[in-house]
């Protein structure tokens, strides 16, 4: 009981004092309270992460040395719409990014990523998805010769042996159900995923609903060839990207299935060399608008002639769950991708899983929505409302009438301010 006593009116203080205080001071207590929590995190972390991947006391101490390394592409897929991205971050472990180099790791393919070598071709968003990412990396290679294999420093090869390491169906035996390595080829050790990558293949896949299909295709045509997609992408000056000059290979807008109603699914198909932070998903959005008639086609050119129009409209980007990095293509002299047909047939199995649990919900959903209609006697077509960003206003404003986001100039110039702050800052900090 006497602790009880010594803790309460310590807490009553704490409350009095949080009762007097301003709603600023309480939002920068708040701020200081959870920076506290991040920073307690991160301290926590490489401890735990060091006991679930360190080595049971008394076992053998697995020698990397005693193997030469190869360097190869992966064909990485997965279903992103429970993960923050693809890339690591600081505040989350929920990525693809970490849960694939926890697989190396465990597998002992890779010592760390730091002497990986590693590279990405694409860096997905929260929620997106990907059949076809694909990582360059030094893994692990039981061979002494052959494409990509080599010896570094103090290693010694495995001599006489014909039979490399089966990565593909080690790694799927330890990844999440959500993600699964597609494939693998040996690659020269110079080849980067991401540098030498020829061509990046987007789908975007959504309901027919009230769309204007063939309204969508010509303003997409529009888009191909090399453009500034400054007004269709989200800038980031922050880190260095002030140049916005993109080509689009092709895009196709098809029907996937035969039937002709609003539940009709679409898959807009998008190729390009390389492509800008939310470029994909802000087309995606500018062609909805066209498709329900509130914008006319030459809204593209319109937004395309960054001269007359430097500052991007705001507008509401399309959501990422139907987004796919689709696939990730490298010339043939550079990559022969290999393929396992009982790897095949294990990442199969496991989608279909995923398939199944996923087109009962839909089944359901449209059963029920079609008994509804029944009943109401009317057909609504009002399935694209979830797909994009934001909140519909009930007058529709035109996008050139619309409020405008900064040009790329006043951007430059208040990062660069910014900049000068920061720098005055730290300077009289250590004076």
């Amino acid at each position: 009981m006497s602790n009880i006593k010594i803790i309460k009116p310590r807490v009553a203080r704490e409350t009095q004092d949080l009762q007097t205080l301003s709603k600023e001071e309480l939002i920068a207590r708040i701020q200081q309270l959870e920076s506290h929590v991040t920073q307690l995190r991160n301290l926590l972390n490489p401890k735990l992460t060091s006991n679930k991947q360190g080595n049971k006391p008394g076992s053998k101490v697995f020698d990397h040395k005693k193997y030469a390394k190869r360097h190869v592409l992966l064909q990485v897929a997965y279903v992103g719409w429970d993960y923050a991205g693809f890339v690591v971050q600081e505040h989350t472990e929920k990525t693809i990014e970490a849960e694939l180099f926890k697989a190396l790791e465990k597998t002992r393919l890779v010592e760390s990523r730091e002497t990986s070598n590693y590279h990405r071709c694409g860096r997905t968003d929260k929620g997106v998805s990907s059949f076809g990412q694909a990582v360059s990396l030094d893994l692990r290679s039981n061979l002494s010769e052959g494409k990509g294999v080599f010896v570094p420093d103090g290693h010694q090869a495995k001599v006489g042996n014909t039979d490399e390491i089966s990565y593909v169906g080690i790694l799927n035996k330890v990844l999440p159900p959500e993600i699964r390595v597609v494939a693998w080829a040996p690659v020269n050790k110079t080849l980067s995923a991401r540098f030498d990558c020829r061509q990046r293949t987007y789908h975007y896949y959504f309901p027919m609903a009230n769309l204007d299909i063939q309204s969508m295709r010509v303003a997409a045509q529009y888009l191909i060839g090399e453009h500034d997609f400054r007004n269709f992408c989200k800038m980031d000056v922050g880190n260095g990207v002030i140049k916005f000059h993109r080509r689009i290979i092709d895009i196709q807008i098809e029907a996937i299935d035969n039937s002709a109603n609003s539940y009709s699914m679409i898959r807009l198909e998008l190729k390009g060399q390389a492509f800008l932070w939310h470029q994909v998903r802000c087309i995606v959005a500018i062609l909805f608008l066209v498709g329900q008639g509130k914008e006319e086609v030459k809204i593209i050119q319109e937004l395309l002639d960054v001269e007359s129009n430097p500052r991007k409209p705001q507008y509401g980007m399309a959501s990422e769950v139907p987004l796919n990095l689709f696939s990730c293509t490298y010339s043939d002299e550079d990559c022969q991708w290999i393929y396992d047909a009982e790897t095949f047939q294990y990442v199969i199995s496991g989608y279909q899983m995923l398939w199944t649990e996923n087109i009962v919900k839909a089944t359901m959903l449209r059963e029920m929505l079609d008994s509804l209609e029944k009943l109401a006697g009317i057909k609504i077509e009002n399935q694209l409302k979830g797909l994009v960003h934001g909140i519909e206003p009930k007058t529709y404003l035109p996008l050139m009438k619309r409020q405008k986001c900064e040009s790329l100039e006043e951007r430059i110039n208040a990062y660069a301010k910014r900049q000068r702050i920061e720098v005055t800052e730290t300077k009289n900090a250590s004076a």
